[in-house]
């Protein structure tokens, strides 16, 4: 369409109308130029018909192209009949514009190189100074062509604009669908590993502690319900815009001790540490800490169950850092959790490495203060 091989490839009209349109206007210039019917009725007849037809075919771009246009500039050339005063030139005029627009740069430059020796020719078959109109009809066909190529190149350049908007538009989906991703795999999973602990600490507790186990199933109620609410509205994201209002607010730095209290309460050994002031922090940016922070506990519950696990934060004068330090061999797992937890921190100019370390796995993620991208419903 655009390029082939490093060549420019012919544009394509617009709309059918503009084709008719242009027809029309050749057919007018064909039937004005016949008026005279020189060189004789006959012949101005024949010579328009031809004219008209090759325009007509050039038009819709039917190949190959240069034949099409010469035909019709030689019908126009026999109704000009050596005259520089006939209108009916113009129609070669109007068939540069085709060649430049519809056709490849070559075809545009063959054809001017033909035109303008047609017009040379007429010029030095008759007396220069009797008939002076040949010089403006060569500098209206040179303008005639650059202006179809200008055409060309502004159609070529309004298509990659739109074919470039439409890859911005599929990227703009993909990362929308991967961060909606992103947040059911934080939720479903954190959800399921507390609520598991609660229902294995109930079964534990069931015949020697009837009451405790019923506290346990009911947390795990609890948490499943609150799940479930996160989950219809993460999906409702991906409906129309106009149900924001329905947008509950996204967790933060703030919501620290309560992830670490539910984790706790379900029988984890998890301490927190917050060292600097929190609320320097970007909303972005807090809820980056948050989600890393949910998802590596959840890791460590999963893959560790009873391990003793660190969290500290340390606000820093440009950048907060996050440490989870989980006292247990490394598990197995698919790596999802681990690739989601350094896309977040990435998405916001910060860094997330996850692996051995520490008392023995290590998750130590860096971010800055204020993030270098907005998070959608975080500011």
């Amino acid at each position: 369409m655009v390029t082939s091989a490093g060549r420019a490839q012919p544009a394509d009209f617009s709309a059918g109308w503009a084709r008719w349109a242009s027809v029309a206007v050749f057919t007018a210039l064909i039937a004005i130029a016949a008026t005279p019917l020189r060189p004789s009725p006959a012949a101005a007849a024949v010579a328009a018909a031809v004219a008209v037809a090759a325009g007509a075919l050039l038009a819709w771009r039917r190949r190959p192209l240069l034949f099409w246009a010469a035909l019709a500039s030689a019908g126009s050339a026999v109704l000009g009949y050596n005259d520089s005063r006939n209108v009916g030139w113009f129609a070669v005029c109007l068939v540069a514009v085709w060649c430049g627009f519809a056709g490849r740069l070559r075809d545009a430059a063959l054809f001017l190189g033909g035109a303008v020796a047609l017009f040379t020719a007429e010029w030095a078959w008759l007396d220069p100074h009797s008939n002076p109109g040949w010089g403006a009809w060569i500098g209206g066909t040179v303008l005639s062509t650059l202006l179809g190529v200008l055409l060309r190149q502004q159609a070529e350049l309004v298509t990659r604009l739109r074919e470039a908007q439409a890859g911005l538009a599929e990227r703009a989906r993909a990362e929308e669908r991967n961060r909606i991703g992103r947040e059911l795999h934080d939720v479903i999973a954190h959800t399921l590993t507390v609520a598991l602990l609660h229902v294995t600490s109930a079964r534990l507790a069931v015949e020697h502690d009837p009451a405790d186990a019923a506290r346990s199933l009911a947390e795990a109620e609890r948490l499943s319900r609150e799940s479930l609410e996160e989950v219809r509205l993460t999906v409702g994201m991906l409906h129309s815009q106009g149900d924001a209002g329905r947008t509950a607010p996204l967790p933060g730095v703030d919501g620290l001790p309560v992830l670490v209290e539910r984790f706790q309460s379900a029988g984890a050994d998890i301490t927190l540490t917050v060292d600097g002031d929190t609320s320097r922090l970007h909303a972005a940016t807090g809820l980056t800490v948050y989600r890393i922070a949910q998802e590596a506990l959840t890791n460590a519950a999963k893959h560790a169950a009873g391990a003793p696990t660190a969290v500290t934060l340390t606000v820093g004068p440009a950048s907060v850092r996050l440490t989870i330090d989980s006292a247990a061999r490394p598990g197995t797992g698919s790596g999802f959790g681990i690739i989601s937890m350094r896309e977040r921190a990435e998405s916001i100019g910060g860094t997330c490495q996850a692996g051995p370390g520490g008392r023995g796995w290590l998750v130590d993620a860096v971010l800055p203060l204020a993030s270098s991208r907005r998070v959608e419903g975080a500011a």
